[in-house]
């Protein structure tokens, strides 16, 4: 009977759907050699594909860092048959928030060509169009940002979101700003501001690499890896992400927490050479 097979089908999706949730994140995250990368952080510095992130910075003038945190979550993820990322943002948002500088897509391994931009008329195209990305496979990641809270992306958007990158096996990356933490389905959930750099050894006067105070606020990296709750400094280097070692710890990417909201924002080029 018609009804019958409805609910056999019914409840063999409900299967399918409570198995990828119980899944671990980041199970499937490949090996990294002793050595070469804090065990901690391995998954991280190599992420694997089909994950929904979220990733905020509590205030809107540090979309730069979390932008920043986003490029390098998907340059990991970059490969011969998944060479392109997309961001999309909204149209009326975009003259806000500005344009990724072609240029400086090289310091994060991006060629530009790689990084495909797109402006949507409102958010439930925006949803739309990173639901089909996932679907293609030359596309390795989608990074989308979105202010505010807007209506469309509930929690139900969310899970829609999560179920399409793990069939897909491109990740999403969703930028937002401010302090509300909405429930979501991503599996993983960022909190991300910029930290000051180190300065170079061959010129204390320069500016260093970009460094992140990094939070996991939901989620885990695997078995014995990073919890929620953890936070830590991370810089970029040419080979990747390298979690940092602050004062009194190890050196293994020490833990520290984050950065209070609100802090005050480093006075702009205060490492800077004067002369001249």
């Amino acid at each position: 009977m018609p009804g019958v097979r409805r609910e056999q089908q019914l409840s063999q999706l409900r299967e399918r759907i409570a198995g990828i949730e119980k899944r671990p994140p980041l199970a499937s995250a490949p090996a990294v050699p002793q050595g070469e990368r804090p065990g901690r952080y391995g998954a991280l510095l190599n992420p694997p594909g089909g994950l929904l992130h979220e990733i905020y910075a509590d205030q809107q003038r540090d979309g730069g860092a979390a932008f920043g945190f986003a490029l390098g979550l998907a340059r990991g993820l970059l490969s011969p048959a998944r060479p392109a990322v997309l961001f999309l943002q909204l149209a009326h948002e975009g003259k806000e928030m500005g344009l990724p500088y072609g240029p400086g897509l090289k310091s994060f391994g991006f060629s530009p060509e790689q990084l495909i931009v797109a402006r949507l008329a409102n958010p439930v195209d925006l949803l739309w169009a990173v639901e089909e990305a996932t679907a293609c496979r030359a596309v390795a990641a989608v990074v989308a940002e979105m202010l505010g809270e807007p209506k469309a992306l509930d929690f139900t958007a969310s899970r829609r979101l999560s179920l399409r990158a793990a069939s897909g096996g491109a990740s999403v990356l969703l930028l937002r700003y401010g302090q509300g933490r909405a429930a979501s389905a991503a599996r993983l959930r960022w909190r991300i501001s910029p930290a000051s750099s180190q300065a170079p050894p061959f010129d204390t006067a320069a500016p260093g690499q970009p460094r992140w105070q990094v939070e996991l606020e939901k989620g885990r990296l695997g078995p014995g890896l990073m919890q929620a709750g953890i936070g830590f400094l991370l810089d970029w280097t040419g080979d990747g992400f390298e979690p940092v070692g602050t004062a009194g710890t190890s050196g293994d990417g020490g833990l520290s927490r984050p950065a209070p909201s609100g802090a005050p924002p480093a006075v702009l080029g205060d490492r800077l050479s004067q002369a001249g």
